[in-house]
């Protein structure tokens, strides 16, 4: 994830050709097509989906097991909140966790030890566990037992009154050497809130490890939660990267090594293959464990499954998110560089090839076929990242040639490093590179003509995570409004994916996200409608085509004010928002509350001593928010005090939610420079080496006049610029493709404007179409958000009446694609 902070009544008629030009219905635009002309081929990977397990995506996710902690190895370095019996709970006797000489094996290291009798019973995810009348789900556990003459087992699934869901098991465990014991249940009843219960009698010590419960159903057989995968493969994805993201560049890159072994560490590929019981254990940068059930093997299998083409994520070791450190390890970079080598042999070598017969070992014999990885994932420090990079990319080209080594620009869409991250892969010659970011959705409206002037002989684009920051319509469609010129510009742009793909709804780190589940439902989003509908219906290649635009007349900037901070605790008094008459507009002291502020849920805000303190000093953009967002040529004032941390101080203004604030950001990237950027256009105005001092006041001071900002520390000017912007918010956007399977155009129209939009389509001289075209249609309200019970945003059918030339009017917040035939093919 790159570093950001985070438009009438819906139309439900069919779609019918509007009535012919005149004085009283003259179209509001006019779209021009010619058939003849080819653009831009799209290749079939051009869409695809980014999995990274954030929001508790994998484990209690789409990976289908249903005990949590099923091998005792949480802790507080995945969590604070964590104990290695989080999810359990003991019914009886003497529990403990350990690890000693009796462990399972090396590398997943607890197991829990019972003092018998006893009994333990684990909650699941969220609620409990889920299951369905009549399905069946297998239970398995490693046990062993000091009892010569065995111990009795037996194993439940209840409510959490106790009640059995399900018939019980009755096992026995003999021997004092690890067996691994299985069973089935077949639910008798539903529920969301089931519990997993194990009850040992007699005398003795009873150890367990790896307690699992899986649903017999998943999808294709390879233990992936059939809902969630279903939805992921009905988009038709070209591509599947993965795991990451933020998961795969941050932590320790030293290997697992035990006794002493780091648990806080990069993802490293070779962790994550082999018999489940065997992998270790690893923090997940996102604030929880992560068993590595869900691993790279698992992963090849689920591209396979779904027709994507794997897309595997390594680290470079130099850290990003926040981490931004460069590892000078010679011995451990050669290391990583052979594990990516070997990694190419897992998915691509023979099956008695070293690595190739592992993969056979795990049940697929045949290669995956991979042909593109890349290397790193949003890094900052630019140079440093790209000197790594350049020797895993050399030693990975000299053994396989035929594989796209993919390189980066950072976390950003414009900015110092990604200006330097793009100027070194164009002059070393890098095929690909990976480009991210997060912005507003007036963003998306002004920048779609982003790629019309990337250079065509230049590194093509994987623009391998993109959103609009929120899950409202309004979002989607800007994002549908962008699309048209990712589309437009195949020639550049060769991959694209959302992100994130999945979040459970109770432990979200990051939204938006396409698809929402909880531990027995999922849905898709309003973007996942709009994803759906443009992965679907891409087309073989671009078919030229011309449209007129909105009026469009720039204004002044405008917005509240906000506080935060990245990785620091500070303290700030004493705001002052003054017009430009002097007028005061806003004022707080801090003498009372702070109930005039309005936060994003993280940090930890308070009044103290009369200064509004945010003492966090690990939190990334606790942000908070005051004023009038409809505020214009201001000016705010704020001192400024930093407490601790590794940072300085973050001021957005012109905050309104309509497009991106503008930052000042004093102090940021481990205090080595300041910056301000932002604004609809996203790009840096100013940046220098300004550090922060902990302990000492500064004076902060942002003067905006109509769309020019002048920025003061301590009385002295700092820095000052004018924001023309990148233009026109344009609301109604098109593309058309041309699908050669079937002869269609595909006419592809995005209007995100509060009206209807009256268009005169003209097909050109000769063109001669069946008089009948499909409309697919995804439209509704701007605030509109999909959830579990109500979902206002989904895509449904019409037969619209077309012509060589034909007026047709696209309701207001829509995007409708016309599927229009050619009666000659």
């Amino acid at each position: 994830m790159s570093r950001v902070v985070m438009a009438a009544a819906l139309a439900a008629s069919l779609l019918v050709a509007a009535p012919a030009s005149g004085a009283a219905t003259d179209p509001d635009y006019t779209l021009s097509i010619d058939p003849t002309a080819r653009g831009a081929a799209i290749d079939d990977t051009l869409y695809g989906v980014f999995f990274e397990d954030i929001n508790r995506a994998a484990d209690g996710g789409l990976y289908a097991e249903l005990v949590q902690n099923r091998s005792f190895e949480y802790g507080p370095a995945d969590n604070a909140a964590y104990t290695p019996l989080t999810g359990w709970a003991p019914t009886g006797g003497t529990l403990d966790v350990v690890d000693d000489d009796a462990r399972l094996n090396e590398r997943n290291r607890n197991h829990l030890r019972l003092g018998l009798p006893a009994g333990v019973i684990n909650s699941g995810y969220d609620s409990g566990i889920a299951v369905e009348k009549g399905k069946r789900y297998d239970f398995s556990a490693w046990a062993r037992t000091d009892q010569a003459g065995g111990t009795p087992l037996r194993v439940g699934l209840t409510d959490p009154a106790g009640k059995d869901l399900a018939p019980r098991l009755d096992l026995r465990v003999t021997g004092d050497g690890w067996t691994k014991y299985t069973g089935t249940f077949t639910a008798r009843e539903s529920s969301t809130t089931g519990r997993l219960l194990l009850e040992a009698d007699g005398s003795g010590t009873l150890r367990l490890d790896m307690v699992s419960l899986f649903p017999q159903d998943t999808f294709k057989g390879h233990g992936l939660r059939r809902d969630l995968a279903e939805k992921i493969a009905a988009l038709r994805p070209g591509f599947l990267r993965f795991p990451g993201g933020c998961l795969v560049n941050t932590g320790s890159h030293q290997g697992y090594e035990a006794p002493g072994w780091e648990r806080r560490r990069s993802y490293q590929w070779k962790d994550t293959i082999g018999p489940v019981e065997q992998r270790a254990a690893n923090w997940n940068f996102w604030g929880y464990n992560q068993s590595y059930g869900l691993g790279y093997h698992e992963y090849f299998q689920f591209a396979e499954d779904i027709g994507a083409m794997p897309l595997p994520v390594v680290p470079a070791l130099v850290t990003g998110c926040g981490q931004n450190r460069a590892t000078d390890d010679p011995a451990l970079l050669e290391r990583h560089i052979q594990d990516t080598l070997d990694l190419v042999e897992y998915a691509n070598g023979p099956a008695d090839s070293p690595w190739g017969r592992k993969r056979a070992e795990m049940g697929h014999p045949e290669p995956f076929g991979l042909t593109h990885l890349a290397v790193g994932n949003e890094e900052t420090l630019a140079d440093e990242f790209f000197a790594r990079f350049t020797r895993f990319r050399a030693a990975i080209e000299a053994k396989h040639p035929g594989i796209t080594v993919v390189g980066n620009s950072g976390p950003d869409d414009t900015g110092a490093t990604f200006d330097r991250l793009w100027q070194l892969n164009r002059d070393a010659g890098v095929a690909m590179v990976d480009e991210h970011y997060y912005n507003a959705p007036n963003w998306f409206l002004e920048n779609n003509d982003r790629y019309d002037t990337y250079d065509r002989n230049g590194p093509k684009v994987f623009l391998g995570e993109y959103a609009s920051q929120d899950d409202k319509f309004a979002n989607a469609l800007a994002e549908a409004a962008f699309m048209t010129g990712l589309e437009r510009n195949a020639d550049v742009v060769k991959l694209a994916s959302y992100a994130p793909l999945p979040a459970n709804e109770d432990h979200v780190q990051w939204k938006p996200d396409m698809i929402w589940f909880n531990n027995h439902a999922s849905w898709g989003s309003t973007s996942y409608e709009v994803q759906k509908l443009f992965m679907t219906n891409v087309g073989d290649h671009v078919v030229k085509s011309t449209a007129s635009g909105t009026p469009w007349t720039p204004t002044p900037i405008t917005g509240a004010i906000g506080l935060s901070s990245w990785a620091t605790s500070v303290a700030y008094d004493d705001v002052v928002v003054t017009a430009a008459d002097g007028r005061v507009l806003f004022s707080d002291d801090f003498s009372g509350d702070a109930s005039r502020w309005t936060g994003n849920g993280t940090g930890s805000w308070g009044v103290v001593d009369g200064r509004f303190v945010q003492s966090d000093p690990a939190v990334a953009n606790p942000l908070m928010t005051a004023g009038d967002p409809t505020w214009n040529n201001f000016t705010v004032s704020v001192k400024a005090t930093k407490l601790s941390g590794s940072e300085g101080f973050l001021i957005p203004f012109a905050v309104n939610g309509a497009g991106n604030p503008f930052w000042w950001n004093l102090g940021g990237w481990n205090n080595t420079r300041s910056a301000v950027d932002g604004g609809n256009s996203s790009r840096v105005f100013h940046a220098d080496n300004t550090t922060i001092e902990t302990g000492r006041t500064y004076d902060l001071r942002i003067e905006v006049r109509d769309r020019t900002v002048e920025l003061f520390i301590d009385g002295r000017l700092w820095a000052g610029f004018t924001d023309e912007g990148t233009g026109n918010p344009e609301p109604f956007r098109h593309v058309v493709t041309r699908d050669e399977a079937t002869g269609e155009l595909i006419v592809k129209v995005v209007n995100a404007r509060d009206k209807p939009a009256r268009t005169a389509i003209d097909l050109g001289r000769g063109a001669w179409v069946v008089p009948a075209a499909e409309a697919t249609i995804v439209e509704g309200l701007p605030d509109d958000v999909n959830t579990q019970f109500t979902q206002p945003v989904k895509a449904r059918k019409a037969h619209v009446r077309v012509s060589a030339s034909f007026t047709h009017t696209f309701p207001p917040h829509s995007v409708t694609f016309l599927r229009i035939k050619d009666r000659r093919r």
